[in-house]
């Protein structure tokens, strides 16, 4: 009997390493914050191997910068993060291939027509701050005039999304007068960041008062804490739209299964798990059916978005702009 149960069981094992050896590996390179525990990365690798029957291996770090050193010789199957100020040159790599997918189900606040990058959630960059500590500024020009006191933290836009949709976002209100914004505010920056979620810990950590961020952060604060102290300050200048992608890569060894992840990034599975997964706004999901936070939350009237290759010729001038300013 134990002789059996061990021959059972070696077949078991055996049958158990032959099925996971068989088993497709999807990889997907992802932002840091996608994969950690408290982003959306988890539920999305559970929903999605339940249906494919795949092993969905999330690559985190760099997306852009790792694929375009990589090349043809890259692991990627589809790379899930970037957005449109960075685009223009991901397309002039040839590295992508279209996404093939039906974009009717979009609720984007703009039309989208791109063949190749598939938004998933969109958000608008936005000044954080507590409403139990200072009073927000009432637009983009009074962030000029804030108090000596009154600390803020941003993110680096060499480094960082979020940073660099900040110079761009200074820029498209303030033009060629961006670098004095830049000087006019730069007392008040207490710090800046390589990336958002150094950022957003000081503030959380009450390290500063106001944190570079997004309209849809609140929502975080009133549904998983029960707090409703943290608002965006909403500027009549407008705010600057940004939209996360998902792309293929062209030279993937799994295409059908870079096919079937790229499907279900539209699916009602995949949308209705972000906005709480990501905190960011679903892409293809009514507001009817957003979670209650986000139905309260404070949204600008006015979107401020540059196309890729308004931002790419954008780009090297607003952040030096901020890196002269930010230096003197």
């Amino acid at each position: 009997m134990k002789t059996f149960t061990f021959a059972a069981g070696l077949f078991l094992a055996t049958g158990a390493v032959t099925a996971a050896a068989a088993q497709e590996v999807l990889t997907v390179y992802a932002p840091d914050y996608f994969v950690s525990e408290w982003g959306p990365g988890p539920k999305i690798e559970e929903l999605f191997e339940a249906q494919c029957g795949c092993d969905l291996q999330f690559k985190p770090g760099e997306l852009l910068p790792r694929i375009m050193l990589e090349g043809d010789r890259t692991e990627a199957d589809v790379v899930i993060g970037l957005n449109t100020d960075v685009t223009q040159k991901a397309r002039e790599s040839g590295l992508f291939a279209p996404h093939g997918v039906d974009l009717s189900p979009l609720t984007l606040p703009l039309d989208w027509t791109d063949e190749v990058f598939l938004p998933f959630n969109y958000g608008h960059t936005a000044f954080v701050y507590d409403a139990t500590k200072m009073e927000p500024p009432a637009s983009l020009e009074a962030m000029e005039t804030l108090p000596e006191g009154v600390r803020i933290v941003i993110q680096d836009p060499r480094t960082s999304i979020s940073g660099l949709a900040l110079v761009l976002w200074i820029k498209s209100v303030y033009g060629d007068e961006a670098g004095t914004f830049w000087e006019a505010l730069a007392p008040n920056i207490v710090t800046v960041t390589k990336g958002w979620s150094e950022s957003y810990g000081l503030f959380t950590d009450g390290e500063a008062d106001m944190v570079l961020s997004y309209t849809t952060s609140p929502a975080y604060h009133i549904i998983a804490e029960g707090d409703e102290t943290k608002k965006a300050a909403i500027f009549p200048e407008g705010h600057y739209f940004m939209v996360e992608l998902a792309v293929k890569v062209a030279g993937s060894d799994q295409p059908e299964l870079a096919q079937q992840f790229m499907d279900f990034i539209l699916s009602h599975d995949f949308q209705s798990m972000i906005a709480t997964g990501n905190w960011s706004i679903p892409a293809a999901l009514p507001q009817d059916e957003w979670p209650e936070g986000f139905q309260q939350l404070d949204l600008p009237e006015e979107v401020i978005f540059y196309s890729e290759d308004e931002a790419a010729a954008l780009r090297d001038e607003a952040i030096e702009e901020w890196r002269r300013a930010l230096s003197r």
